[in-house]
């Protein structure tokens, strides 16, 4: 493979993984000069790849839908085909690395002519794939339209519902995108409420491109994933509940952290903070993390209140009992 033939396809693969190049961004890349990007760039839409170009300070490359699909070894309908299975990969969250699913999506659905792209739109829709688990239904072209954002770092207003129904527009900073407990999830900066939110996909109505280039904002994989798990925790529970607790809200937050979520102030020296689970035990676990010393109440629901009870009056009267007698014929060390 000559160099020329080698240095289009890095090109290629370059205007494949972003939206926009700027000229001398490519050169420096491909260690060519930016007059030879223009050459590569014509014997790429030579071979049928649409890249617009643009002039001035802000000027560069991106690569277009066309009339046609460019030559990737498929037909039409082999596109099309492929564009619907990793659809449904992707919502179906299968094996094999969700991330990798998106990415392989967004760049096949950027190049699709508006043809084509009605067809996959079309027959997606009547194609009804088993659903493992209770994860909701998310729409496919929200998800791949919120891959390429990601992707790309540009700003998208969403119409989002909340949990409590409520529709409203939130204008974000797509960061990620992450599978969790069946579902999509949304990591973002909210623009509107200068911080980071956590959304659930299926709950995203209608997504609208602003265009506007954003930053990234630094947050660690670990945060990352403690975001998610938490929003997890926001799904309905069997048994839902809150706990007032004497502590400031501030102290509490303080203590909490991410998991200070969805905690109001009950004046200026408690805080109230729902929790939740399948059964009581889940439930319980939440109340143990309450700071040693704070005393709190709690509404907790009949009849896990009385089964609750129960088990923690059994626990106290074990702790209070007589030790029981040591173990007989105990395993040590030195019988090893």
């Amino acid at each position: 493979m000559s160099d020329t033939t080698s240095r289009a396809l890095a090109l290629l693969n370059l205007l494949q993984t972003h939206r926009h190049w700027p000229g001398t961004e490519l050169a420096n890349r491909l260690g060519v000069t930016e007059r030879t990007v223009r050459r590569d760039v014509d014997r790429l839409r030579d071979l049928g790849y649409r890249v617009e170009s643009t002039s001035g300070a802000a000027g560069g490359y991106r690569l277009e839908a066309g009339s046609a699909v460019p030559p990737l070894l498929l037909t039409d309908d082999e596109a099309v085909t492929m564009a619907i299975g990793l659809r449904v990969a992707a919502t179906q969250q299968l094996v094999g690395g969700p991330e990798v699913t998106l990415t392989a999506l967004a760049k096949l659905e950027q190049v699709l002519p508006s043809a084509l792209r009605r067809r996959v739109n079309a027959l997606a829709a009547s194609v009804q794939p088993p659903r493992f688990g209770e994860g909701a239904a998310v729409s496919p072209v929200v998800l791949g339209e919120l891959a390429l954002a990601s992707r790309d770092h540009e700003r998208v207003r969403l119409r989002y519902t909340d949990g409590a129904g409520v529709e409203s527009i939130r204008r974000v900073e797509p960061h990620a995108l992450a599978p969790a407990d069946r579902r999509w999830y949304l990591l973002c900066w909210d623009l509107g409420r200068d911080d980071w939110r956590t959304l659930r996909v299926d709950r995203i109505a209608a997504l609208e491109h602003t265009g506007v280039l954003f930053t990234p904002r630094e947050i660690s994989e670990e945060e990352i994933a403690e975001r998610v798990l938490i929003a997890t925790s926001w799904s309905p529970k069997k048994i839902e509940a809150d706990v007032v607790m004497q502590l400031a809200i501030s102290e509490m937050e303080g203590y909490f952290g991410n998991w200070a979520q969805g905690a109001t102030a009950e004046g200026a020296t408690a805080t109230r903070w729902p929790i939740g689970g399948s059964d009581w035990r889940e439930a319980l676990y939440g109340m143990l993390w309450i700071p040693a010393g704070v005393e709190y109440a709690t509404d907790f629901p009949e009849p896990q209140r009385a089964e609750l009870r129960e088990a923690l009056e059994r626990a106290l009267r074990a702790l209070s009992a007589p030790l029981p007698p040591a173990r007989r014929n105990s395993p040590s060390f030195d019988d090893a």
